[in-house]
This record gives structure tokens, C-alpha cells and sequence, in this order.
């Protein structure tokens, strides 16, 4: 099963027994940024210089993303000539592009939904874990990307300068420290495996990631 990038965000935030949100801040940044990235893959988004435009306004056929497509579509027109900041959308879409990735989770039977009570008061919904056969198989193409040194194919390399701009070292390797990984994580987010037009988008999405993360953190 093909998942989208920042469906695969999302199921490493998401703790696989109890359905929470790990890092649910930095990771929802890195979700929508995902979701951006996947469009800049497929051809029909453009981001250079921080700002954005839509390029090819034909369906992708993955329903997560082309809804996402219109929508920026629709925005981008709104802004008139100029095209708008890249930042400016993932501010404004982020939190919804968030449910709007567990929701095809959930329709791709890969998490279900739990309603519990915080506190015996307040219903909550959480996201377990009922399918764990792609996340074992993305957390096998991390680790033998970072890990071992072999070469990550394009949309893995784009999701690991993701992870590593928006620090979530820790979701993608529990259990190891930080400075374990990085320095492999760091040299695959350098971006030499991209084209030109690719490299110089996740350079941008990089840096709007590490900004709005460390306004998160502090």
C-alpha cells in the first residue's frame, strides 16, 4: 500500500495503543508540510523562494491530496497576481490538513477511532493503531536509510529532511538519542538526491518547518 508523506507523519506520531498524538504540534506542521511536498513530487504545486503556485490543477487520484490541490487552488486565486507564501497556507491549513490525514488513515483501515473521557468529563478521540503492516514497513525503510547508509528513494528522502526540520528525530527512532541519527538525517535532507526545481521547494519547506518549530517549542 502507497501512503502519502504526511500520512506517514501521522502514523509515526501516533502512539500505536493508545491513539495519541505524539509531538502533535511539530508533527502537524510536518504533516501539512508533507502533504506540500507530495504535490511538488507529483507536478502540480511549485514553491520557490517561499512562495507557492499551482502548476497543473489535474487530479493526482490519491483523494487526500487533490483535495488539498483545490483547496490551495481556490486560495491561491484569492491572493490575486502575486503567488502567496508557502508558510501563509501551512498557518492556515495545517490543523485541518491534520483530520483531514487521520480521516484517510481511517479509510484506508490503517487506524480507528476511539472516543474516551479526560478526567470523566471531556470525550477525546484517539487514533489507535489497526493495521501496523505499513508502518513496519516505512520504519524499515527509515532505518535502513539512516541506520545502514543505503540510498532512500526520492519521497523517503523527502520525509526524512522533514522529520529532521521539524525535529521528530524521536518519532521516527524511539529509543535512540537524537545526535545518533541526525547527522545521517541532516546529510539526507541536503537534497542532492532531488532536481533542481524539488530541491530548492524542500529547502524552503525546510526552513519554514525549523522556524515555526522553534516558535512552537518556546
Amino acid at each position: 500500500m502507497t501512503i502519502t508523506i504526511g500520512e506517514e507523519i501521522m502514523l509515526l506520531s501516533l502512539d500505536d495503543e493508545s491513539g495519541a498524538a505524539k509531538d502533535r504540534q511539530s508533527a502537524g506542521w510536518a504533516v501539512a508540510g508533507g502533504i506540500l511536498l507530495d504535490l511538488v513530487l507529483a507536478g502540480r504545486v511549485r514553491v520557490a523562494g517561499g512562495r507557492m503556485s499551482v502548476t497543473d490543477p489535474a487530479p493526482t487520484g490519491t483523494g487526500l491530496l487533490d483535495e488539498r490541490l483545490k483547496l490551495i487552488a481556490a486560495w491561491a486565486a484569492k491572493a490575486g497576481g502575486k503567488p502567496p507564501k508557502a508558510k501563509a497556507w501551512l498557518t492556515k491549513d495545517h490543523d485541518k490538513a491534520v483530520q483531514a490525514t487521520i480521516d484517510s488513515l481511517r479509510a484506508r483501515g490503517l487506524v480507528t477511532e476511539e472516543t474516551r473521557k479526560m478526567l470523566g468529563l471531556f470525550a477525546v478521540r484517539r487514533y489507535p493503531e489497526a493495521d501496523g503492516s505499513v508502518e513496519r514497513e516505512l520504519r524499515d525503510r527509515l532505518a535502513a536509510a539512516v541506520l545502514h547508509g543505503a540510498d532512500p528513494d526520492e519521497r523517503t528522502a523527502g520525509l526524512i529532511a522533514l522529520l529532521h526540520a521539524a525535529k521528530l528525530h524521536r518519532l521516527a527512532f524511539p529509543g535512540l538519542p537524537p545526535k545518533q541519527v541526525s547527522p545521517r538525517m541532516a546529510e539526507i535532507a541536503d537534497g542532492q538526491w532531488a532536481g533542481e526545481s524539488v530541491r530548492a521547494a524542500l529547502q524552503d519547506m525546510q526552513t519554514m518547518l525549523t522556524v515555526v518549530t522553534v516558535t512552537a517549542v518556546s
